[in-house]
């Protein structure tokens, strides 16, 4: 009996040995990365919702692919500065763009020389959800609040958003319009300067993502008063909807990596590769899932499609605002 079971657990640990090396020689028989060093770029602030997704995101991409990285801020033009700069970099794998709707929004609102079209589209990782935010010792409790000072006290109030082209400047001119209330919507060029505003009272709300705020969530400096979402945070089941609060405005933000146009299938594809295993990193989740993020992954052909639709949706939008023609 003891000698069965010997063999058997002998057996099992055989193939539980064979299992690994079979995935380390897969490992090691894998294309290296072509470059030692990689710098994301984005047009957010440091502390703002891209540059804290890129910065968290290589923690553990990194090591993956075997590669250096860094993020790079580039400011001004409300990304097209950044944009710009991307589109200009070498097509060896070593220079990406930190996508977020702003990069399309610029583009369409203010035509700039490089638009989101002179980027290519590599890969898509996460929604993100949009919250409306006070400082935690304001007199708001809920988007109603807000609304009721707007409405009782013209000219009084003030809201923060990220840059002007951003989707969280869309959301605001939204909620404005639909609440029926004229309000100047101060704006940035990242959701860190904006949220300085929020907290020593310049603004009464402000938008952004959860990543972004969680520093001051979790220091009982902010309050949430509602998520622009189409159903309520599985994480913040207590947090109503806009649209529960009387608001019908829901906005959909994502976060990926946009290369210069020529990069090789084969670093798109090692990108999606690596961005696979690196969502499933249990560590990985636990960040992602603190910052209510949702994995989207995309690869390059998905990724480009997808961009062409929100590019679609955005005129449509700007449109109707009477923003363009």
């Amino acid at each position: 009996m003891k000698r069965t079971v010997f063999l058997k657990t002998t057996l099992a640990l055989g193939l539980a040995f064979g299992a690994i090396a079979s995935v380390l020689a897969q490992a090691s028989n894998a294309p290296a990365y072509p470059v030692s060093r990689v710098t994301l770029v984005t047009h957010s602030s440091p502390g703002g919702g891209t540059d804290v997704f890129l910065r968290e995101m290589i923690k553990y991409i990194s090591p993956i692919m075997k590669t250096n990285m860094a993020v790079e801020n580039i400011r001004g033009g409300s990304g097209a500065k950044a944009i710009a700069h991307v589109a200009k970099g070498p097509t060896d794998g070593s220079m990406f763009y930190g996508t977020t709707p702003t990069y399309i929004q610029t583009s369409l609102l203010s035509k700039p020389s490089v638009g989101y079209d002179g980027l290519d589209p590599m890969l898509i990782v996460f929604v993100d959800p949009e919250v409306v935010f006070t400082r935690a010792d304001s007199p708001y409790k809920s988007l109603q609040d807000v609304m009721a000072f707007a409405k009782a006290n013209p000219g009084k109030s003030r809201w923060g958003a990220a840059n002007p082209a951003s989707l969280e400047r869309i959301g605001m001119e939204k909620l404005a319009r639909t609440a029926g209330v004229k309000v100047p919507i101060v704006s940035h060029e990242g959701g860190g300067d904006m949220m300085i505003g929020v907290l020593n009272g310049t603004y009464d709300i402000g938008i952004g993502e959860i990543q972004e705020l969680q520093g001051q969530l979790e220091a009982g400096k902010v309050r949430l008063l509602a998520t622009l979402s189409e159903k309520r945070l599985a994480g913040l089941p207590q947090l109503p909807t806009a649209k529960e609060q009387g608001y019908d405005v829901v906005i959909r933000k994502f976060r990926g990596l946009a290369s210069p146009k020529g990069v090789p299938d084969s670093i798109a594809k090692a990108w999606e590769d690596a961005a696979r295993k690196v969502l499933e990193l249990p560590a990985y989740k636990l960040e992602y899932q603190k910052d209510h993020l949702t994995p989207m992954l995309l690869g390059r052909e998905a990724a480009r499609k997808f961009i062409q639709e929100v590019a679609q949706e955005s005129a449509a939008d700007f449109k109707e605002m009477g923003l363009i023609k």
